[in-house]
């Protein structure tokens, strides 16, 4: 996409944002065809922690995420940013909700008997990697919940650093200090339970 492209894209994203939060129902169907590779892109990034040969596509987060945000219509969702970070959230909550009940299946526990999502049914998830993160993120949250913004946006949306810092309202360096830091914290909690933090690949400035 040439830069002049990406910049008409950028402006019809904020268009219909603002038509959004001005009551406009049918907004969101317009809007996801033109944030849906990035949507993809952000649910590659999810899925980096899940088995080598797990059965999900990045197209069924992608899917649960419009569902989410689509039954939440008085959502106000600011500007680009903020829409794909609240769009990251719901597919990362949508993982670790399979994740638990997949957990709970496997114990015989009630939880055992909720239905799934037919785009979630199949998917084979390491579920104990899964529920490591994101309580060891909740963790960082509870501590540092810029710093958790900042490991979130990063390691778990793929946005840039420069993205990152205007974002959070901090300098570019103190971001990447931010970064390093949480990191390391998640790390720490996931080594606790036998799991690992898979390797960070920096995405580039955008």
């Amino acid at each position: 996409m040439s830069g002049a492209d990406e910049k008409s894209s950028r402006g019809a994203v904020t268009q219909l944002l603002v038509e959004m939060r001005n009551g406009d129902g049918d907004a969101i169907n317009r809007l996801f065809p033109l944030v849906y590779a990035e949507l993809r892109r952000v649910a590659a990034n999810l899925m980096r922690q899940e088995r080598s040969n797990h059965t999900l596509q990045p197209t069924a987060l992608v899917n649960e995420a419009y569902l989410r945000l689509a039954a939440a219509p008085e959502m106000s969702l600011v500007d680009r940013g903020h829409f794909f970070a609240v769009a990251a959230r719901a597919m990362r909550q949508a993982l670790v909700q399979h994740a638990r009940v997949k957990h709970a299946q496997k114990r015989g526990g009630k939880q055992a008997q909720v239905e799934l999502d037919d785009a979630m049914a199949s998917v084979d998830v390491d579920v104990e990697q899964v529920i490591a993160i994101d309580e060891a993120l909740q963790k960082l949250e509870a501590l540092d919940a810029r710093q958790a913004k900042v490991v979130e946006m990063q390691y778990f949306i793929g946005n840039s650093i420069e993205e990152i810092a205007a974002a959070a309202g901090i300098s570019e360096r103190t971001a990447k200090r931010e970064l390093q830091t949480g990191r390391l914290f998640l790390a720490e909690q996931l080594h606790s339970k036998g799991q690992k933090l898979a390797p960070l690949g920096l995405p580039p400035s955008r």
